[in-house]
Formats: structure tokens, C-alpha cells, sequence
């Protein structure tokens, strides 16, 4: 039985049509409110001052002078605006500057023009005409954090600036020390490495079925690079975190023996 070439992703990863794994978080609802508060906030201040200018400039107008002047400003703040704001900045709004935040389209590219005019379009009714209750309610019941404006367009928010939590790294197998600090292991290939680290890193996450299969084949790519084999019976995941711990420690201590070696013909200077 052929194992998903999906076994080792997780929720939150994206795969694009080249096949590469986008881990692009979706925001929570918390920083969505904060951002969206904030961008409510300007436009409202944006609103006060440009009526204000068109009180003083239309104050000896007729009445439809005046009228058609403030539903053209109307459309100004909350249409022409945001669209052009996000727009030029692929899918920034003030609120999501000061957050941290940036909408998407659903595959994970850069949003357009017409994506961010959605957006607005349908933001002018879900959070000014109904005081932002129906895109609260929609994205409390999205897993992504949806509102109705982003279902429209075809998009998301997610975080941007996401805290960097690097997996620790694979300890040596105790049973495995004596025979991988004699074991020739060369460096392996970037990919191979990428997968094996990421294998590791999500063991726990993925079914045991799949865990023997595709450590399995990691483990028969690995070989050709290891010389002798592990001792006979060893577990798939076992011997990769043996490979892997060995070249972590011997490129270590190789660092350091260059590093001495550069201080101290440096020194001698």
C-alpha cells in the first residue's frame, strides 16, 4: 500500500502546484480584532477630517452639491482607500502593519486588485452597517479566522511575524553510539537531509503505519550513504537519528578545529 505523500505535513502547511509545503499560520481572532479596531479607528478619523474639509469648501453649494460631494467622499474612505492601500502594499491595511498580519489569497500567493476590492466592498456592510458583528461571528467560526469579505475574494490574514521554534535536535540512540562513532557517514544530500530532519521532527504527529513506511524508504536512501549498515533489526527511526546526531556532532567539532585554526593564524600576525 502506497503511503500519502502528505503523512508529515501538517495543518497549517500549504502545498502549491511545484509540490513545495508553505507553512503559513492563519491569525488568531484576537490580533484580527485588534487590526481590524485599528483600521477602524483611522477611517473614522480619515471620515471626521474630509467632511469636515468638505463642509468648509461646499458651505455656500446647493443641496446637491453638497450631497453628491459626500457620498463621493464616502466612497473615497471606505472603497477607493483601503483597496488602494492594499493593493500596493499585497495585503497590508494600517491594523496589520502595527499586528504583524498580511492577507493572502487561499493558495498562499499575493492578493490583487480586485481581491482587496472584495474585501472592502463587503467590509463596508459585514463591519460598518452591522458594527463588525458579522465578521466576527464568521471568523470565530472559520478554522482559518475567515470573515464574509475574505470568502468573497478568496482569502485569509495570516501572521507574518511568527516566533521562530526550532524543533530540538535528534539525540543519539544509546544503543547506537558505539557502532555510528565508527560508522563512515558522509554528508547527506540537502533534500534527503530536509526530509529526514522533518521525519524526525513530526514522528509523533503521524500514524504508525505511515511512520514504518516512510521511515522505511528514508532509511534505505540514508544506507547509501552510511558504511557499515546499523546493526540488523535496528528501527528505521532509530538509525536515521543516529545518521543525523553523528554528522551534527562531527560538523561541530569540525567548525571548531577551522575556527581554531583561522585564531590562530591570525594571531601569529
Amino acid at each position: 500500500m502506497s503511503v500519502p505523500e502528505l503523512a508529515t505535513l501538517t495543518g497549517d502547511d500549504l502545498v502549491t502546484g511545484e509540490a513545495v509545503a508553505l507553512d503559513l499560520p492563519p491569525a488568531s481572532l484576537g490580533p484580527r480584532i485588534v487590526s481590524g479596531l485599528v483600521d477602524v479607528l483611522l477611517t473614522l478619523l480619515l471620515t471626521v477630517g474630509l467632511v469636515l474639509v468638505l463642509g468648509v469648501a461646499t458651505a455656500r453649494s446647493d443641496g446637491a452639491v453638497v450631497a453628491l460631494s459626500f457620498v463621493a467622499t464616502m466612497i473615497v474612505v471606505f472603497l477607493v482607500v483601503p483597496t488602494a492601500f492594499e493593493t500596493v502594499t499585497r495585503g497590508k491595511s494600517p491594523g496589520k502593519y502595527a499586528l504583524g498580519l498580511r492577507t493572502v489569497r487561499d493558495d498562499a500567493g499575493p492578493i490583487t486588485f480586485q481581491h482587496a476590492f472584495v474585501r472592502a466592498l463587503v467590509g463596508v456592510v459585514e463591519i460598518y452597517a452591522f458594527s463588525g458583528a458579522p465578521a466576527f461571528f464568521s471568523a470565530l467560526m472559520s478554522s482559518r479566522g475567515k470573515r464574509l469579505g475574505d470568502y468573497a475574494a478568496g482569502t485569509y490574514v495570516v501572521r507574518e511575524r511568527v516566533r521562530l521554534r526550532l524543533a530540538p535536535p535528534a539525540a543519539m540512540p544509546p544503543g547506537l553510539a558505539a557502532w555510528a562513532a565508527a560508522a563512515d557517514v558522509t554528508s547527506l544530500p540537502t533534500g534527503l537531509a530536509l526530509a529526514v530532519r522533518q521525519y524526525l521532527g513530526r514522528l509523533s504527529q503521524i500514524e504508525p503505519a505511515a511512520r514504518a513506511a516512510v521511515g522505511g524508504r528514508l532509511a534505505t536512501q540514508v544506507l547509501a550513504h552510511v558504511a557499515p549498515p546499523p546493526p540488523a533489526g535496528t528501527p528505521p527511526e532509530e538509525f536515521l537519528a543516529a545518521v543525523v546526531a553523528t554528522r551534527r556532532e562531527r560538523d561541530t567539532a569540525r567548525l571548531a578545529r577551522e575556527a581554531a585554526l583561522r585564531e590562530r593564524l591570525t594571531s601569529s600576525r
